[in-house]
């Protein structure tokens, strides 16, 4: 029996329905009103158990006669005081929960699902990043950082304690998803003409299917207490933004936002949204990743695990078709 967290999110609905059709018993620990509206009809042949990270009783319940664990569940923001609050929360609390539950149920083996983000940013950085990277305070990493990196000291805790888990780090996700939410949000500002400016750094991006691909692997072939970087491309955000424009034939703004005029709008945004009670039209942290470039290396996931990525402009071929799907209804 396999469980899975986060299974009705983005990542976590591409990977059960992956282990589902590999012909795996799964079981998905999920709220009471979540969407199951990712997993199809796969969320017919799971189990299902009620009950959420933060809550210790439901995590150990769910655990019950499991023997492989996936920890894909967590929460992304990048909003504010409320944010952080709710980050720490999930990412590091319910991370904490999950490794424990596992100990106490006994289970075999568990990849936990973390970001490039826990390996941490400092600007200036010129090489690839890799798995050696070392955690460095920094204004750099955003609050959503910090919470993974914290998220991997339980992990690296757990491990002490006795559990069998391995660490991958995938890339920013792109792939077919929920409208307005993840990566869907920016291919929809593309289709719409709703991008202001394109920024001047540049990140790695990845597929959906091959991330989920790639925890499998991790759980099959990873080595205990090390980490993998699931990436595929190394692209500015011109080239991100442009190889989207192409595939849902539109145009990109020619305005190119420059670092400093892109935080100081980023200071009033935030300004203002604490005055009206409203999350920032966009953050400094933000602008923090977005104007910086940083480069990372899949060596390791794809010598030690076997795995393959696939073009970014393949991957943009299949969100921009579920894009235009979308924007129909």
């Amino acid at each position: 029996m396999i469980l899975v967290t986060g299974a009705t999110g983005f990542l976590g609905a591409t990977l059960t329905r992956q282990l589902v059709a590999g012909g795996h018993a799964v079981r998905i620990l999920r709220r009471e009103h979540s969407k199951l509206d990712l997993l199809n009809d796969t969320a017919n042949r799971l189990e299902h158990v009620i009950g959420d990270v933060t809550d210790y009783p439901s995590v150990l319940a769910a655990m019950k006669g499991v023997q492989h664990v996936y920890h894909a569940g967590a929460y992304v923001g990048f909003g504010g005081k409320k944010d952080e609050a709710q980050l720490m929360d999930v990412n590091v609390r319910g991370t904490a929960n999950v490794a424990d539950a596992a100990l106490e149920a006994g289970v075999t083996r568990m990849v936990h699902v973390s970001s490039i983000a826990a390996l941490g940013r400092t600007r200036g950085q010129h090489e690839p990043i890799d798995e050696t990277a070392e955690w460095n305070t920094s204004k750099e990493n955003s609050a959503y950082a910090v919470s993974k990196h914290l998220a991997e000291m339980e992990i690296h805790r757990a491990i002490a304690e006795g559990i069998d888990a391995v660490i991958v780090n995938p890339s920013l996700i792109f792939g077919p998803g929920r409208a307005g939410e993840n990566t869907m949000a920016i291919v929809e500002k593309v289709r719409d003409g709703r991008i202001p400016g394109i920024p001047s750094g540049g990140t790695c991006v990845v597929d959906v299917e091959d991330v989920a691909s790639g925890i499998r692997a991790a759980m099959e072939r990873g080595t205990t207490d090390e980490r993998y970087i699931l990436g595929g491309e190394n692209l500015s955000w011109e080239e991100i933004f442009g190889t989207l424009a192409e595939a849902l034939d539109t145009e990109l703004p020619r305005l190119r936002l420059n670092r400093g005029p892109a935080m100081a709008v980023a200071t009033v945004s935030e300004m203002f949204a604490r005055l009206i009670r409203t999350r920032p039209l966009i953050t400094r942290e933000t602008v923090r990743a977005a104007s910086a470039t940083y480069r990372y290396s899949n060596r390791k996931a794809v010598e030690k695990l076997g795995c393959s990525f696939r073009a970014f402009k393949e991957t943009a071929g299949r969100v921009a078709a579920a894009s235009s799907s979308t924007s129909d209804i």
